[in-house]
């Protein structure tokens, strides 16, 4: 199944803590001289028009960046991720947000590389078109989890690995913890940050129980909810799931997200930043 496709989400609340985790993650990496890898598993396009007719028609980014874009009291933490966004807008018009291909974009350095898979026919193209003649970008045609193996351990020895499925199917979900497995073997101490969503929570309970049961240390859950769960489909939260997370990223987040559910979602709203299984 390859119908989904992230121009009709591009900007959400979703894309919003996703993109502000792996934003950090960067920042922490880049304390050292030393190259790093960002490998995505499922990079999608890389730019995002918010004027798209696929945009506006779900309108998602409106409880998204869109709250976030104006506001004068954005935390400095993730002044990173707003630089991100601000390269591919002119001025103060909001027009244009990256997908995570080109966040990462806007932070890697001359030593470092980026790994990029996709596999829809029609995004592929773009997401070649979005970096063509990029020497630091590879992109490849390939299964997610295929790539990610074969790439493993990188000769940088650091780095980290974005994991976010469209979820489209009920296994990708465990799915997530076969290549978490797999690729802990080859690479124990790499980063891997992975993004899910809470359509109904037993998923989401179901692969976290799979990841403490693989007996990797150093687990970090990261959420932030607009709705109260619900038994009915529909995405009610969203977050991230961080193995071997930088040791500044559990304190950065229960700063952030406070403050990210007042601006997005102030009246059903939640926020957690718990330890999966500590160190």
């Amino acid at each position: 199944m390859l119908s989904y496709r992230h121009s009709f989400h591009a900007g959400n609340h979703a894309d919003v803590v996703k993109h502000i985790v792996q934003s950090l993650i960067l920042d922490a990496l880049k304390q050292k001289e030393k190259p790093f890898v960002y490998h995505d598993t499922h990079s999608g396009v890389g730019r995002y028009d918010l004027q798209d007719e696929r945009s506006e028609k779900t309108g998602e980014f409106k409880q998204g960046i869109a709250r976030l874009w104006s506001r004068d009291d954005i935390p400095a933490e993730i002044a990173s991720y707003i630089e991100a966004i601000k390269t591919l807008n002119d001025g103060d018009e909001l027009r244009y947000y990256p997908g995570s291909p080109k966040v990462a974009r806007a932070q890697i350095r001359e030593q470092d590389r980026m790994v990029l898979t996709e596999l829809h026919p029609a995004d592929f193209p773009l997401l070649l078109q979005e970096f063509r003649g990029d020497r630091q970008v590879r992109i490849y045609k390939e299964d997610a989890f295929a790539r990610l193996k074969a790439s493993l351990p990188p000769k940088e020895r650091r780095g980290v690995v974005l994991i976010d499925p469209p979820y489209e199917l009920k296994h990708e979900y465990m799915d997530v913890v076969k290549a978490i497995k797999e690729s802990y073997k080859r690479w124990a101490t790499g980063t891997y940050a992975i993004w899910y969503p809470v359509v109904y929570r037993e998923n989401i309970d179901k692969m976290l129980k799979g990841l403490e049961d693989l007996g990797i240390r150093k687990i970090l859950q990261i959420e932030l909810g607009v709705e109260p769960d619900t038994e009915e489909r529909g995405m009610t939260a969203s977050g991230m799931i961080v193995i071997n997370p930088p040791w500044k990223l559990e304190s950065q987040m229960k700063t952030i997200l406070p403050w990210l559910q007042q601006v997005i979602a102030p009246n059903h709203g939640h926020h957690t930043v718990e330890w999966v299984v500590p160190e």
